[in-house]
This record gives structure tokens, sequence and C-alpha cells, in this order.
């Protein structure tokens, strides 16, 4: 890995922990909060491409796991890594690599403005979406002892949340692949 990777991984690790200073919103009906670090995952994966985006969040779940406070709501440590949120943060890893892979398979400088972002989109959903929440609901059925049926009824709440994170996500996306056209060049 390149001086330039390194930098890249640990720039977006370190937005992923920035949004994490915004206050968590917890809603009743699962222990899950609403926050902007997911938005952080799929932009993590748009910019940086599958390996570099899912090493800026291994950097962000080792943080954690020396006890930082870098989850939003200030928490870290082992605790972090049991909960039943930890799902969705071990889903984070899998989530950038897809969303980054999609990206660099749908996009490229040829195409309109319009096919890039939408193409940023589709890649922000399916990996921030559809591969991330399979790994926080099953594990918060377990951890939370409810049953599969009431964890994914409980994540419908947040799906239309993070659809707007992904079209933030696309649009940084194309943002960067215009502003910075030889970030988005894989190693």
């Amino acid at each position: 890995m390149s001086t330039r990777d390194l930098v890249l991984t640990a720039l977006f690790a370190a937005i992923i922990v920035a949004l994490g200073l915004l206050p968590p919103i917890y809603v009743g009906i699962v222990a899950v909060p609403i926050t902007a670090q997911s938005l952080g995952v799929m932009m993590a994966g748009v910019v940086l491409g599958a390996k570099r985006g899912s090493i800026a969040v291994l950097i962000v779940i080792a943080l954690v796991a020396m006890n930082l406070p870098v989850l939003s709501g200030g928490r870290g440590g082992m605790t972090a890594l049991v909960a039943p949120t930890s799902g969705f943060l071990y889903g984070w890893v899998v989530a950038a690599f897809v969303t980054g892979f999609l990206s660099e398979r749908l996009v490229n400088a040829g195409q309109s403005s319009l096919v890039q972002t939408v193409s940023f989109f589709l890649a922000a959903v399916i990996g921030g979406i559809f591969v991330l929440y399979p790994f926080g609901i099953v594990f918060a059925a377990i951890v939370a002892d409810v049953t599969l049926q009431k964890a994914f009824l409980g994540s419908l709440f947040y799906i239309p949340g993070d659809v707007i994170k992904a079209f933030v996500a696309a649009l940084v996306g194309r943002a960067v692949m215009v502003g910075y056209p030889l970030l988005p060049v894989r190693a």
C-alpha cells in the first residue's frame, strides 16, 4: 500500500469518526440508533474503492477495540463490539467493500454526470443498505434476543434515512470525480 493510500484511508477513517460527533438518535423499536457514520462508510466505498474503503472502516473498528470513544454518542471499547448494534459495525467493512467494488465497476470517467451519480447511488444503496442490514439485523436479533422478524421490521424505520445518505454519498463521489480526477484511481 502506497503512502497516498495510507493517507486516504486514514482520512476517511477520520471522516467516519468525525461523523460520530453528531449525537445518535434513538428510536424505541430497536436498540440501534440513527447515526451519520454509515454515511462515512458509504462515502469511503464510493470515493476510495473496495480495498481502501474497507481498510478505512477496519481502522475505525480498531480504534473502537482500543477503547477510544469514536462511535456516535462517545461509545467505544469491547462493550461496543458485542452490543446489539455491533452487527452494523462489523457489516460496515463488507458494506464499504461492496460499495467500493460496485463503484469501481459501474462508474468511469467517460460517462455522463447523471449516469455517474446514479451509478454511485446504486452502489451506495446496495452496499450500504442491502449488504449492511442483514449483518445488523441478525446480530441484533441474537444479542437482543428478539425474533428475526421483529429485528427486520424494526430496521425498516432506518431505510429512508439511509437512502438519503446514499444520495449524499453519490453526490460526494461525483464531486470528487470532477474535482479530483486522480483521487478515485484505484491501486
